[in-house]
């Protein structure tokens, strides 16, 4: 194992990133896949906690516990009171794995609250590298130029509001005074009793996977993607991952079937058998894709009028059972279809009434 890549403390101020999602985007609970698979292809998350009343989260309780994430109860009321104990905590415990933790090389602070940017100053001024992750509707526009790095969680590719995003600015105190209302309490068994069947490389579509992480991997790096870096960001996103589930008997074996696909393109790297791994230059490696989506709206246009985005995909694999933009590196089917509109094949806007964007052919 490499030891270049970013060592990584997640801290998540979680009531004020469920009810932000919540409220501004209707996710419920909060899905906390997206944010794992972001800061995967950023290093490796060393430490995982969440700090909240969970009493009042009891779904959220059950998603984190399977996601690895440590429970930091924090009890919001005390004599009637409301306290800042969970953010009290946090700071806390930032500062004593700073000073304790030398190998921690980067912290993500998951939250939208400017109470925090005394915290993400002074851990720079102890070079700590600092990664922000809020809401955007209920992020203060202090935070984010604070960080190294901000993650609006709305943008991550995987996160599929249910409500208009709001755009209003984002605040400087928790997007609610009032948490939900908490539902009955669980027993703590019952987290290893809703387990859920583990899904493997061999369910996956491994094509999807390599783009998807690659494209994450080339947004912010700094120089070429080697293959070797790219599986360990894959075995950080997914620690099942073996390419001899797919038939192939090593990872460069895979990437060579890959490229004969034109999902990737390879060059030869600085060392013998690590290749530099990149998209295909030229665009017809998705025009296949581009020219379905277009033939779709303008079928579905014909029909009955511009289709909304909410549901085009799911008409696009009517046609082409398995399609998923990630096999041509577009991390979701919004940034896939505003590709489309760049390209001039589309327009897309937004309709307020519908609560949906609305695409449709350009008249020739």
């Amino acid at each position: 194992m490499a030891n270049d890549d970013e060592r990584i403390a997640l801290l998540l101020d979680y009531e004020n990133l469920a009810i932000g999602a919540r409220d501004g985007l209707g996710v419920s609970p909060f899905d906390f896949g997206p944010v794992a698979d972001a800061l995967a292809e950023r290093g490796r998350v060393v430490v995982r906690r969440a700090y909240a009343d969970w009493s009042a989260f009891g779904d959220d309780r059950r998603l984190l516990a399977r996601a690895q994430v440590e429970l930091i109860e924090i009890p919001q009321r005390i004599g009637g009171s409301r306290k800042n104990a969970a953010d009290i905590k946090l700071a806390v415990d930032a500062i004593e794995l700073a000073y304790e933790r030398g190998f921690v090389t980067t912290f993500a602070i998951g939250t939208g609250d400017s109470d925090f940017t005394p915290l993400v100053h002074k851990l720079r001024e102890l070079d700590k590298r600092v990664i922000g992750i809020g809401v955007q509707s209920s992020t203060s526009a202090l935070l984010p130029p604070a960080c190294d790095e901000f993650l609006f969680y709305d943008r991550l590719p995987g996160v599929e509001p249910t409500q208009a995003p709001r755009r209003g600015k984002g605040r400087s105190r928790q997007p609610s005074a009032t948490p939900p209302p908490a539902p009955t309490p669980e027993p703590a068994e019952a987290v290893d009793k809703a387990d859920e069947p583990v899904v493997t490389t061999e369910d996956r579509d491994v094509g999807a996977l390599v783009a998807s992480t690659l494209t994450g991997l080339l947004r912010h790096a700094d120089g070429p993607v080697l293959a070797s870096r790219l599986k360990r960001a894959i075995l950080r996103k997914d620690p099942t991952f073996d390419e001899a589930d797919q038939g192939f008997r090593g990872f460069g074996e895979l990437l060579r079937h890959l490229e004969s696909q034109r999902v990737v393109q390879l060059r030869e790297g600085s060392a013998q058998g690590d290749p530099e791994v990149s998209f295909p230059e030229d665009e017809s490696a998705d025009h296949d894709a581009f020219r379905l989506l277009v033939d779709v709206v303008g079928d579905l246009q014909a029909a009955g009028g511009p289709p909304q985005l909410s549901g085009l995909k799911n008409q696009l694999r009517k046609r082409v059972p398995g399609f998923s933009e990630k096999r041509y590196g577009f991390n979701s089917f919004l940034s896939f279809a505003k590709a489309a509109r760049a390209r001039d094949l589309l327009a897309m806007e937004w309709d307020d009434d519908a609560g949906d964007y609305l695409l449709r052919v350009p008249v020739s």
